[in-house]
């Protein structure tokens, strides 16, 4: 029978600390021991929480997609563009963990499954909003998703607002 942790460490504070790590130092940190140590805790805390280091990084992964994915756009009584326009500049602003991840998904079938599916829910939101704008071409969604992610990486996160504003104001002007 499994005993309750001495720390009061939640699955939240390990994933919490596991986005940090991702984002500080790269994946090679995502294994219980470096955790652990980071935490200041036992690996017994992380094992306690989660079965093995796999499903510590599906709940990772898992974690991030939805922070991610988030609710940006979801105002229903907002016109389209504007609902567009407010999705693609909270996919440009920086997401600390998200490159790190991209980056992962090269050597990681669960993070590249990850990435792979967020990028299309993205995309399929893009192109719903376009779609609402009356612009059907579908390689407008994936010009101002790649652009947005791009975004998340420059130095000056308001110019990058700021222009990934004018990029979709000029996407909507071909209307």
């Amino acid at each position: 029978m499994r005993r309750a942790p001495r720390s009061s460490l939640t699955p939240d504070d390990w994933l919490a600390a596991g986005l940090a790590a991702l984002a500080e130092t790269g994946p090679t940190v995502l294994g219980a021991e470096p955790l652990a140590r980071r935490m200041g805790t036992t690996k017994g805390s992380f094992y306690w929480h989660f079965a093995d280091v796999p499903a510590y990084c599906e709940a990772l992964l898992s974690r991030w997609r939805t922070a991610a994915e988030g609710t940006a756009g979801d105002m229903p009584d907002a016109p389209a563009p504007a609902r567009l326009r407010a999705l693609v500049e909270t996919i440009a602003a920086p997401h600390p963990a998200e490159a790190a991840i991209r980056a992962w998904a090269a050597t990681n079938a669960c993070a590249a499954r990850c990435i792979r599916d967020t990028d299309a829910r993205r995309l399929d939101r893009i192109r719903a909003l376009l779609a609402s704008c009356g612009i059907a071409n579908p390689d407008m969604a994936r010009i101002l998703l790649g652009a947005a992610i791009g975004m998340q990486t420059l130095d000056d996160p308001e110019a990058s607002r700021e222009a990934i504003g004018s990029l979709v104001d000029l996407v909507l002007a071909l209307r």
